[in-house]
């Protein structure tokens, strides 16, 4: 184990990673900590009272956690081609009784400021980053507080503009990961690098201790991102199905139907690439979806929440990594201690 995770209680080298949106729950970040690893909050999309809530949940079980937020990294989107996906995507909404051409283009920041007040107000062990590299005061001012600072990259390059800011570890995120790429330049889809060259790319360029993530689904995968230079590996696909994850029905259904769907980066959903089970809305749409987050996420978002309750899995984003075949309805404990066999 890399030392700053030992300083936190971590002896089981595989994390929870943080998934927003629903999969991510304070139970599934509780059950990873009692089983030694170490989970994060996902504060992606929740307001500051929820977030808040959440903390105080996971704080009150006395173990050891992580909070994972976007860093704001706007793609403005042109007008133009927001009402043109709107018109092309309206027979999908209007299916669940969704109007998206009342939509109009919102480009927030997720409410950044007050999750960094609030981080700041009242400290956790390990706050972790993503899409962007947050200000060097801002990283200061964590690490001032006595948090364990982490940014999630997907390149050498990316890492080494972390290491000079300040951050005190590095996920690097393979392409084969589920859900959306950590990428600074989300206008560009990461090359397919498996994650032990990507690894090792990182190694050669910086010295900050490392964590491996993406398509990690089996021992041999975990073992083999340890022996290529990480101190630990991180899964999130791989407890899509976890007793105490927040998973939808439709969403749980489709990773283990009989067809094989495969996965496919896309920006149909949110503007911004993101890995996911091939259904109807990603075959129709990822060729027409304009770059623009969060301005796509918010214009879909209606739709897929309709379509989640009507569990209806075409028109929902289905995030999942490339080993999702792998994911078993187990308690977290046991899935993350089931990727250690090897080890």
């Amino acid at each position: 184990m890399n030392s700053p995770l030992a300083d936190l209680g971590v002896r089981t080298p595989v994390l929870a990673a943080p998934m927003a949106g629903g999969p991510g729950t304070p139970a599934l970040v509780v059950a990873a900590a009692q089983a030694d690893s170490l989970g994060f909050l996902a504060a992606g999309y929740k307001d500051v009272a929820t977030l808040t809530e959440q903390i105080a949940e996971v704080r009150d079980n006395g173990v050891p956690f992580g909070v994972n937020l976007f860093v704001p990294s706007p793609q403005p989107i042109d007008p133009a081609a927001f009402q043109d996906y709107a018109r092309a995507i309206a027979p999908e909404a209007h299916a669940h009784g969704v109007d998206v051409r009342t939509i109009g283009i919102v480009e927030d920041d997720d409410r950044w400021h007050e999750k960094i007040e609030l981080l700041l107000s009242q400290p956790v062990p390990a706050v972790s980053f993503t899409f962007a590299l947050p200000d060097a005061a801002v990283i200061r001012s964590l690490r001032a507080a006595g948090t364990l600072v982490i940014q999630t990259v997907t390149s050498p390059a990316e890492a080494a503009q972390a290491a000079e800011a300040g951050v005190d570890m590095l996920i690097v995120q393979a392409s084969a990961a589920g859900g959306h790429s950590g990428t600074f330049t989300p206008q560009h889809t990461p090359a397919s690098v498996p994650l032990p060259q990507l690894l090792a790319a990182v190694r050669h360029t910086v010295s900050l201790p490392l964590i491996g993530a993406g398509g990690l689904a089996t021992p041999d995968q975990v073992a083999g991102a340890l022996r290529a230079g990480a101190g630990a590996a991180m899964v999130g696909t791989a407890l899509l199905r976890a007793d105490e994850a927040g998973t939808s029905l439709p969403h749980r259904t489709a990773l283990t139907a009989p067809t094989d769907r495969g996965t496919t980066v896309t920006r149909a959903f949110t503007g911004r690439p993101a890995r996911a089970l091939r259904n109807h809305f990603t075959e129709r749409y990822s060729d027409l979806a304009p770059g623009g987050y969060p301005a796509v996420h918010h214009l879909t978002s209606p739709m897929r929440r309709a379509a989640t309750a009507a569990q209806d899995p075409e028109r929902i984003n289905l995030w999942a990594g490339t080993g999702y075949r792998q994911t078993r309805a187990e308690s977290t404990a046991r899935i993350l201690q089931g990727l250690t066999t090897t080890l």
